[in-house]
């Protein structure tokens, strides 16, 4: 039965980090998930308050680098609010519109087409900000893998 509940608990991590390329997927939830899975199928011993503490920081973590590293891509090209919203609601729209690539261009239209719709922005300033964007979402992305990759690290150090 062991073998059976860590399959469960290591499919909710790995749900997890597909929420990292389906922002629709609240990925952090499945991390936790499977941390709550692995205290209700075993045991909840292991986890002190520390535990909850440090994980609960990871948590906060994860949420300020993506709100920083989208604030900052789009902002180092010159970017402004209007650039950071579109970019957010590109980044979920574009993997349902087009699957895969979405992903990417999603962020990058719509940065461009809220920066010229609100500021009247020249195409080619818009295209930089929208560079910006994606290249602010792919540094999230890699961070906020880490950031999982962590909490799931210190969840094993814990419990083995």
């Amino acid at each position: 039965m062991d073998v059976i509940y860590w399959i469960l608990i290591t499919v909710m991590f790995l749900v997890g980090f597909v929420g990292l390329i389906f922002p629709i997927i609240p990925g952090v939830l499945f991390i936790i998930g499977g941390i709550v899975l692995y205290g209700l199928l075993f045991t909840f011993e292991p986890f002190n308050w520390v535990f909850w503490l440090i994980q609960v920081l990871f948590v906060i973590l994860l949420f300020a680098a993506d709100y920083v590293a989208n604030l900052l891509g789009v902002k180092k090209y010159g970017g402004t609010k209007a650039g950071i919203w579109g970019s957010t609601i590109g980044l979920l729209v574009g993997p349902f519109v087009i699957p895969f690539v979405g992903i990417l261009i999603g962020p990058f239209v719509g940065a461009v087409i809220a920066e010229m719709i609100v500021h009247r922005t020249n195409l080619v300033t818009a295209g930089k900000i929208g560079l910006g964007s994606v290249v602010g979402f792919i540094s999230g992305t890699i961070t906020k893998g880490l950031i999982q990759l962590f909490m799931i690290a210190y969840f094993l150090f814990v419990v083995l």
